[in-house]
């Protein structure tokens, strides 16, 4: 590797000021609660997400991503609770967080409009023993930071109905420092837990007894960064097979499939293809999801039989 220890350390760190943090999803549609707090308690019962994505396959040290979500309505019908777990890897840097979840809905039209609450603790690791340089003695060898916890907090609106969906969110409200470096002329350099904002939208659309068109979009935005949207266009196929493509406008193309087995098990699997200067040193990005789902209040709308 031919940059230094600083370069890297300096690259890691200014991902707070010149890039969005949070970790990509291609499946954000069936990924909703670790982007919208208010998605808690949606559903008509209990839900439990699984989605695994490993980025740039053929970089070493590319992006790996593992997030775990539960989350379900109360008894009391205005009330959702979740919680969701999650790693990211990059090269020498780890990122990980348990954010705990509180959403209130309220009847709104042929819908519910919810307002959620995320809190929890962002943990941040750096692996200096993972780079290989050629100048051992650097300085930043032991004066770089190596671990820390940080709060994290998020805020959501979402609204939906049986067949659309809308809604808001802002990540990392508190804009935590994670980490700091100094270089030799004594000149210091913070990692910011930056603002990230997001708008997302959904619509069902039979267009047959046994198809169901379902186009989504999702618009990131962090300052000094490109905002990036996504736009989806999904079929559903007799109730249990959605076939989909989606493009994104950092030059990325993505194949989706969905397999309802059943009322409560759902397999999810895309695959991106880059259209852009990265797209000759790595063969694409693979996304799993698996969702089960324990119906509990049977008396409530099916909200999400599309979402």
């Amino acid at each position: 590797m031919k940059r230094t220890v600083f370069t890297l350390l300096i690259t890691m760190l200014s991902l707070g000021a010149f890039a969005q943090q949070d970790a990509l999803f291609s499946q954000y549609m069936f990924n909703k609660l670790i982007i919208n707090p208010a998605y808690a308690g949606s559903r008509d019962g209990l839900s439990m997400t699984l989605v695994g994505r490993r980025q740039w396959v053929g970089i070493e040290g590319a992006p790996q991503t593992l997030t775990f979500s539960i989350q379900s309505p109360l008894k009391n019908d205005n009330i959702g609770l979740g919680f969701y777990f999650y790693t990211d890897i990059l090269g020498p840097y780890q990122s990980s967080g348990a954010i705990g979840t509180f959403s209130y809905r309220l009847k709104l039209g042929r819908g519910h409009l919810a307002f959620g609450l995320q809190g929890g603790v962002k943990y941040t690791t750096f692996d200096i023993n993972k780079i290989t340089v050629p100048d051992e003695s650097d300085a930043l060898l032991t004066n770089g930071y190596s671990k820390k916890f940080v709060p994290d907090a998020n805020f959501g609106i979402y609204y939906n109905t049986n067949r659309f969906y809308v809604g808001f969110s802002s990540k990392h409200l508190f804009e935590a420092e994670y980490g700091y470096i100094e270089n030799a002329s004594d000149e210091s350099v913070y990692g910011t837990l930056i603002r990230h904002f997001y708008a997302m939208a959904g619509v069902a659309i039979p267009l047959s007894e046994s198809l169901v068109l379902r186009p989504s979009t999702l618009v990131k935005f962090t300052p000094n960064a490109p905002v990036q949207v996504d736009l989806n266009a999904s079929l559903l196929i007799k109730n249990t097979l959605w076939l989909g493509v989606s493009y994104r406008t950092k030059k990325a193309v993505v194949l989706l499939a969905e397999v309802v087995i059943g009322e409560k098990l759902r397999i999810g699997y895309s695959y991106d293809i880059y259209m852009n200067e990265i797209q000759q040193y790595n063969s694409g990005s693979h996304e799993i999801m698996l969702e089960y789902n324990i119906p509990i209040i049977k008396n409530r709308m099916l909200t999400p039989r599309y979402f």
